[in-house]
Parts: structure tokens; sequence; C-alpha cells
């Protein structure tokens, strides 16, 4: 199917061709029909998937043909989407922003941690799309800015991340001021009972139910490896690593806070440029370190995986799994982010002794047995074997005594394995993502993922958004 026959007026057809793009992904094609019907929807996504144009697209369709018969409509805060973090928020603003560059609709994006001026402004001049976070939402109605008695399409974002970051109490106090007869579009990465509580509270009866991408599946076109290393040799294995320059852009994932913030520590001294976003990161910090990376000023983007939720990255080359998450299910979510869509990607995992258990709970969770590099200067070769999916054993290669010096005790990290080491087993190559936004069997730049940095808008954010456009695709 592609979007020509999805009923799609001819201006949105117009950009999303522009924009590279002529086939819809699965949510995509399922929702897109039955919200341009106005249906409530239920849709369970992760990030990565296109849910994002799979509501923009034919939000733009509806308010664009209302605003053909209604007089004052472009007065009126029609459309409401609610988003966790300022991060998503932004993007998601910049997809009304490329999908409806042909159409005569104002959109801004309204969150905390900046001043209010330049939100109020832009409320003052009139928009028909609000896309806000709770907090900053609930001020500007109090303060009487924001009117929503005119709501047609009402969007609630990653609902169960807004009930991890406890907005819950904040939606409650939204909903009341919207009018009832409207259309509700609720989007959740899982349901768990408070989940689905809250669905059944604010969307009609019957809603249409769009479920995507299991969460135990792993894209084929993401490379996916393991490196076993000793835990104090990780700084040395992740310098070493990126001395190739092969690896363009890359996320690397810490279970902790300060963990990230080590990292980037150690990276520095290597004079590798980096930076962190964490929770105890200000916003305009998280905002800064995020913009310098998709424009690559900043190479690599060292995060936890609450700050990278909804992180949106154009050419996203490779994942490091600097620490291997405890829960299997993140490991999905986190490689998830590179190799989108189809487009091609590579995933490293470094694995000390005591997170060998985690390891086969993701391989037990994926139904694959990883690869292993053992050519690479920090291999372990001192521990037993691990029995990993399917009961296969992995052998440590039967590498040299010596090995290079750890960062700060001399020498060159990122220097090659001494002569005489295993190479037995081929070495790993990061290779440069390829094509653009597409599912796996679609053909290059054929799908849109929705959560992405394009267009222009009237986003509210201190002239932080840049007009950009991409062919690929990176959540």
């Amino acid at each position: 199917m592609s979007f020509d026959e999805l009923n799609l007026i001819q201006p949105i057809l117009r950009a999303l061709h522009e924009e590279g793009y002529t086939t819809p992904t699965p949510i995509q094609e399922q929702a897109i029909p039955h919200v341009l019907d106005g249906r409530d929807l239920l849709g369970v996504a992760q990030t990565g998937t296109g849910k994002t144009a799979a509501f923009t697209v034919p939000i733009l369709q509806i308010l664009h043909q209302t605003a053909q018969v209604e007089r004052h409509s472009h007065s009126r805060i029609r459309c409401l989407v609610l988003t966790p973090t300022r991060e998503l928020a932004i993007q998601i603003g910049e997809s009304f922003a490329a999908y409806g560059r042909h159409l005569q609709l104002r959109h801004t994006v309204i969150f905390g941690g900046v001043g209010q001026l330049p939100q109020t402004n832009a409320l003052k001049r009139g928009v028909e799309v609000v896309i806000a976070t709770p907090g900053r939402l609930l001020d500007l109605m109090n303060q009487g800015f924001i009117d929503l008695r005119h709501i047609e399409v009402f969007v609630l974002d990653e609902a169960d991340r807004m009930l991890d970051m406890g907005f819950i109490n904040d939606i409650k106090r939204i909903l009341p001021k919207l009018p009832t007869r409207r259309q509700t579009l609720f989007f959740s990465a899982t349901m768990p009972p408070a989940i689905q509580e809250l669905a059944n509270t604010i969307l009609r009866p019957n809603p249409i139910k769009v479920a995507v991408t299991p969460v135990s599946s792993t894209a084929d076109t993401v490379t996916q490896s393991v490196f076993l290393v000793d835990k104090h040799d990780k700084p040395a294995l992740l310098q070493h690593l990126l001395s190739d320059q092969k690896i363009r852009r890359v996320l690397v994932f810490t279970r902790t806070k300060h963990g990230a913030d080590r990292v980037v520590k150690g990276l520095a001294q290597a004079k590798i440029p980096a930076e962190a976003i964490h929770g105890n990161k200000s916003q305009n910090h998280r905002q800064r370190a995020l913009t310098n990376f998709k424009t690559g000023a900043t190479r690599v983007l060292v995060a936890t995986d609450i700050a990278a939720r909804g992180i949106d990255v154009d050419e996203l080359t490779h994942v490091i799994n600097y620490e291997i998450p405890n829960e299997p299910e993140t490991y999905v979510h986190r490689i998830g982010r590179t190799g989108r869509a189809g487009a091609s990607g590579i995933a490293y995992s470094f694995v000390e002794e005591e997170e060998r258990a985690y390891l086969q709970d993701i391989q037990r969770l994926i139904r694959r047995q990883l690869d292993v590099v053992g050519d690479h200067p920090y291999s372990v070769n001192d521990v037993a074997p691990v029995l990993l999916h399917g009961g296969a054993p992995i052998q440590k290669p039967k590498g040299p005594a010596g090995r290079p010096p750890r960062p700060g005790r001399g020498g060159d990290p990122r220097s090659p394995r001494p002569a005489g080491g295993d190479s037995s087993r081929p070495k790993q190559q990061g290779q440069a993502r390829s094509g653009g936004p597409r599912a796996a069997s679609a053909p290059a730049k054929a799908r849109p993922s929705g959560e992405r940095s394009a267009g222009s808008s009237q986003t509210a954010q201190n002239g932080q958004s840049r007009r950009r456009f991409r062919g690929g695709n990176s959540r």
C-alpha cells in the first residue's frame, strides 16, 4: 500500500513525497484511515514505528478540511497533543511542520524550563494545534492564555511514561477542561493496569485498537554484537571503538546518571567530544546536548534509559550498551534507536562477568544468540564459558597475556592488539547507515517515522528549533 491509497489530500501527499516517503509503516497504514473517519484510537506502539506520523498526518487533514467550512477556526485551539517531555514535544511539532508545510495551519510547542513569553506570544497570535507538556500547559491555562473548549482532537502520547514521571494527576486536571464531544487518540508503549484504566476513562466505547512491533523483536537491519570485557577495561574499550571514524554518531547507554557522567569525563580526557543527558541535567542542558548531537557538533551522546526515550536523531549509526540493562525489554528499546524502519545500524554491548545473566535474559527474549567479538584488545580470557540462548557456550579467545594499558596507566588505549593475539574471529566493522526511514521489507526512503526533526515551525522555544530535512530516520 502507498500513501496515495489512504485518501490523503494533495498538499499532504506532496509534503510526504518531498520528504521521500511513499509507503506507510504498519501503524500508519492501520491508524490513518480510522483517524480520518473520526474514530477514537488506542495505539500500543514503541517509538520508531512511525507512531507520530500516524496521528499528525490525519490530524492535519481533519483540521484543514474543517477549516474550509468554519469561519473562526483559525482563532481557536482545535487540537491538543500532550507529551511527557520537552524533547518529544519539539519533535512532534517538527512533524506537524514537515507534513503540513503546504497547509495554512499554525502550531506551537509549550514546555517548562524556559521563559513563557515566546510561548504566550505565539498563543496570542493564534494557533490551531498546541503540543504541550502537562505542567506548563496547566500554568498557562491558569493564567488564562489557553482555552480548550474548542478542542476537536486530543492526543495523549506515551501515556505509560506519563505515569512513570508522575503526570497522571496533571492529566486528570486537564481532562475536565476538554469538550466531551471530541476525538481522542491514546498511545502507549505498554499497557499496565493504571494505563488501561486511564484509557477506558478518556476513550469512547469500542475504540479502534492498533498494536505493532512486539517488544521481544529486534530489527533485522541492526547488527548486534557482544564484547566480553572486564569492568575496569570498559572505558578503554569504548575509546578504542570510537577511534574508528566510521562510527559517525553514537548513542551510549548507561544504567545510572553517575555512570553517564563518568563516561563523558573519561571521553573528554581522551579528547573525544561527548555530552550526557539524564534526569539530573536541566531541560536547557538536555536540549542543548540533543541539538549538538543532531547537528553533528557532538559525536557521542551518553544517556540513561529514561532520558533517551523519545530521542530521534538523524543518521544514528551506532548504539553502544556500555552497561547492558537488567530488564531485557529495555535492550530492545535501546537498540531500536538505530536501524530504524529498515535502515542499517550497529549495536554493541559491553558485558562484564556480573552482567552475563542479563545477557542470557536478553537472548531468551529476542530468541537469538548474539555474536561475540573476540578480536579486540580488551577481550576477557580468564573466565569460564557462559551458556547463552540455546545452551551454546561462548568460548573466550585464547589471547596473549599482555593487553594495552587502561586509560590513566600510560600508553595509548586505542593501540592495536599486540602481535600474537588470536585473530580467528573476524573483527566487527562499523558500517554507516544508508537508505531512508523504511520498514524491513520496504524500498529505501519509503516510510516516515514521525518522530523526526523536519520542517520549520512556530515553536515557542527561544529559537532552538532548526529547519531540517532528512532522508533517514533513527526512534
